[in-house]
């Protein structure tokens, strides 16, 4: 008996210790489970990682900075049908249970027993709590120490959050393919449509991605992803969200989505998008959180301009291109079997989308037959294509080239190699209204307005000439155009500037001098005003570094497309430099404007104006040259259109400036024009700084460029006279009015003679002028001479800088 009660203590004693130890381990592993675990009360001020999207000025979207494509949304912005949709594929009964769905955990159960068996990944039956829980507090791993804590964490989500609160999260939360994290990027991305859009059946197809986005990609597989979305249509006909005639409609309707994720829309501003990023991630205000941060980007962009801009360079370089021949296919092929899919690898700029890559089968003269890559079509290419192509290099049988179709025929077709970059500034504010950096931004990202520094060759002058202006000089005063050279030159050599036909012209006003861009009377009037002063004028006016040598004043230093282009905007403005800028204002995803460019006080702005003069703001940018000087020069600037070495672009009508400019051995050419409310700079050039060929100077390379993007310009902006002065005395001098500053109209020269033509003497500086004047247009010389220049039949040749 004894022996028995002592076995049953003894027992009894293991027993309590074993229920001991288990509550132990119980305790211990409970402790451990909750000591990681984070704090739900986090969520309610959660913001998962946002994009920032980037708009133009109009509020077209160009682009979207992001790690995760996600445009956040609230919960009563979301549709009610997209609500259903993802309730009735993920948790039908999300807005009855407290967190865990004890139903569908016991389905889950079931099919687990067979996933095990097989090997396959288990199912959790979460809800859509628990996927919040998961997603955003937890990892992703199929254990059942996460399932325990993806428990505990529902609970309290449940606790702290409202439903609505939770949904909320989860549907801006969730992966669904095609870089598309939440529903709204995912809405824009599979079908450019916003959430308001979206029919019943494509907020069913986004509701069937949770479970496995690449299982039911669209395009690669297309039976099962229109299998599940009519499986989610189904469930949400039987959870009473759809009407049996609304399921039929919705099942029978084809799965049409884009052929690929899409930033925006609008295509043709990836060098401006690029560059405005650059300048946002280097802003200490919010350019940490650029990628995440959920900004909303206001850009000085005008799509209407910047499309223009876009396709006036990719035309003039093209152009260009054209008029130095054909260089070959870009491969060649045999015909062999799979020959098509070889030519498909090599692709045409994107933003030339009717070309099509093609194999040339024969050639006969300047008959050739080829057949397309992409649709396997034959044909034939232009006759006057071949031609072009012939008189270069001869087209052959098997080469690879690129076509678009014209007319029933196929246009021959070739990248360009030379590339450039155009500008467009507004010279009152300094926004950047356009910009393209490159022939097409796929095929070189290189944004050559912004990053290429280059000699702008004679597209300076007009600096040497403000800073004259600036000083004792006027538009009608005299200045010698006659052999000069100077010591200093390489090797011991002397430097000596010369004209482009190396002809000299005598003494000329300043107007005449900058108008035919003559380079020995420009640095004749350098030396005179000084090179100090001049690089000093032209930092001030936004070109700093320059070195104060006399080869500077013929361009020999270096700009980009951008800088000197703003630089001119103080001569259409009045005299002010501005700063340019392409960002307008950014705000936060509260709508809080944290960065605004403008950035000038209005202490009125908030009172009524009824019956009262509305209040002025103070003029952007700093004074920089006098606005009597700003006038001189966009007077001047016009003669170089309309009389000098621009006038193929006089057709764009009065009020239109700009000066040429060509460096040594045609590296690159250049034009910047402007009018009172644009400032445009064109740049053409290789990227390895080679010559552009003979004659490809600023007046046949960049000024094309610039009149065919103005003619879209004009059309916004209508040229309007460039505003005089107040305390300006304007005089005419040789059948123009000129402006002078009060007290030096006195240096006007007298009137140009009327009579017949005198004989040329050295100091018939008129009659030089007009001897000069007729070989440009073709009158005759013995004709008696005219008080305004006829117009020139040819632009006059553009001078080169004569450097070493």
């Amino acid at each position: 008996m004894k022996i028995a009660e002592r076995w049953f203590v003894w027992a009894g004693m293991v027993l309590l210790g074993g229920i001991a130890l288990a509550g132990l381990v119980v305790a211990v592993y409970a402790a451990w489970l909750f000591h990681d675990l984070p704090d739900a009360s986090e969520l309610a001020d959660y913001r998962p990682p946002t994009a920032t999207r980037v708009y133009a000025g109009d509020g077209t979207l160009i682009g979207e900075f992001s790690d995760e494509r996600r445009i956040y949304v609230s919960y009563d912005q979301i549709p009610q049908p997209v609500i259903h949709a993802f309730l009735a594929a993920e948790d039908r009964n999300f807005f009855q249970h407290g967190g865990i769905d004890v139903g569908g955990i016991g389905r889950a159960s079931i099919k687990n027993v067979f996933n095990l068996a097989s090997g396959r990944r288990l199912e959790g039956g979460s809800t859509i709590t628990q996927q919040v829980a998961k997603n955003v507090l937890l990892t992703n791993e199929s254990s059942l120490n996460r399932k325990l804590k993806e428990a505990i964490l529902a609970n309290r989500l449940e606790a702290t959050l409202s439903k609505e609160q939770i949904l909320e999260l989860y549907l801006n939360e969730i992966f669904l393919g095609y870089r598309s994290f939440g529903i709204a990027s995912a809405a824009y991305n599979y079908f450019g449509k916003s959430l308001a859009q979206l029919t019943p059946d494509e907020a069913a197809f986004l509701a069937s991605l949770p479970k496995g986005p690449n299982n039911y990609h669209p395009k690669r597989h297309p039976g099962a992803a229109k299998g599940r979305r009519d499986w989610v249509l189904g469930e949400m006909e039987q959870s009473g969200w759809l009407t049996p005639e609304q399921l039929v409609e919705a099942r029978a309707k084809p799965l049409v989505t884009r052929d690929a994720p899409q930033r925006s829309d609008y295509k043709d501003a990836d060098f401006f998008v690029e560059e405005a990023r650059r300048q946002a991630a280097a802003n200490p205000q919010f350019g940490e959180q650029l990628r995440a941060g959920g900004f909303y980007m206001r850009t000085t962009l005008d799509p209407t301009l910047q499309t223009a801009a876009r396709r006036a360079l990719m035309q003039g370089l093209e152009n260009y291109d054209r008029r130095h021949g054909w260089r070959g296919g870009w491969g060649t092929t045999d015909f062999a079997d799979g020959w098509q899919a070889v030519a498909l690898k090599e692709q045409a700029p994107p933003e030339r989308r009717s070309w099509q890559a093609a194999a040339i089968e024969s050639v006969s003269g300047n008959t050739v037959r080829i057949r397309t890559a992409r649709d396997d079509k034959s044909g034939t290419l232009l006759a006057s294509d071949a031609a072009w192509a012939n008189a270069n290099r001869q087209l052959k049988r098997g080469e690879l080239i690129f076509v678009e179709p014209q007319g029933g025929q196929f246009a021959l077709k070739q990248v360009p190699r030379v590339n450039g970059a155009l500008v467009a500034i507004e010279p009152q504010s300094g926004r950047v209204l356009a910009m393209v950096g490159g022939y097409s931004y796929a095929l070189s990202s290189f944004n050559r307005a912004t990053q290429a520094r280059r000699q702008p060759g004679s597209a300076f002058k007009p600096f040497v000439y403000a800073t004259a202006l600036e000083g004792d000089f006027t538009p009608a005063s005299i200045v010698l155009d006659a052999p000069i050279s100077f010591a200093g030159g390489p090797n011991g050599t002397r430097w000596t500037p010369e004209n482009y036909s190396r002809q000299y012209y005598g003494p000329q006003t300043l107007r005449r001098g900058l108008e035919l861009s003559r380079n020995v009377m420009t640095v004749r009037l350098a030396q005179s005003v000084g090179m100090k002063k001049i690089v000093d004028q032209s930092a001030r006016m936004g070109l700093p570094g320059m070195t104060p040598n006399l080869s500077v004043s013929l361009g020999a230093g270096e700009v980009t497309p951008l800088e000197i282009t703003a630089a001119y905007s103080a001569f259409a403005n009045g005299g002010r430099r501005v700063t340019p800028y392409l960002i307008d204002y950014v705000q936060d995803r509260d709508g809080e404007t944290i960065f605004r460019a403008d950035n000038r006080s209005c202490r009125e702005c908030g009172r009524g104006f009824s019956g009262q003069e509305s209040p002025r703001l103070q003029q952007r940018g700093t004074q920089v040259i006098d606005p009597i000087t700003a006038y001189q020069m966009s007077s001047m600037l016009e003669g170089v259109v309309q009389r000098g070495t621009a006038a193929s672009a006089r057709g764009l009508g009065p009020w239109v400036a700009g000066k040429t400019g060509t460096t040594n051995e045609y590296r690159s050419a250049w034009f910047v024009g402007f009018t009172t409310d644009i400032v445009v700079g064109v740049f053409i050039g290789f990227d390895d700084n080679r010559s552009l060929g003979s004659g490809e100077a600023g007046a046949s390379a960049a000024v094309p460029v610039f009149t065919e993007f103005m003619q879209t310009a004009l059309k916004e902006r209508p040229a309007r006279p460039f505003v005089r002065p107040k305390n300006a005395i304007f005089r005419t001098v040789n059948g123009i009015e000129e402006a002078f500053r009060p007290g030096t109209e006195r240096q006007a020269p007298p009137p140009r003679p009327t009579g017949p033509a005198q004989p040329v003497g050295p100091q018939n500086y008129y009659e030089v002028i007009r001897r000069e004047q007729e070989a440009a247009s073709g009158a005759p010389i013995s004709s008696p001479a005219p008080t305004a220049p006829p117009p020139p039949k040819k632009a006059p040749a553009e001078d080169l800088s004569g450097l070493y």
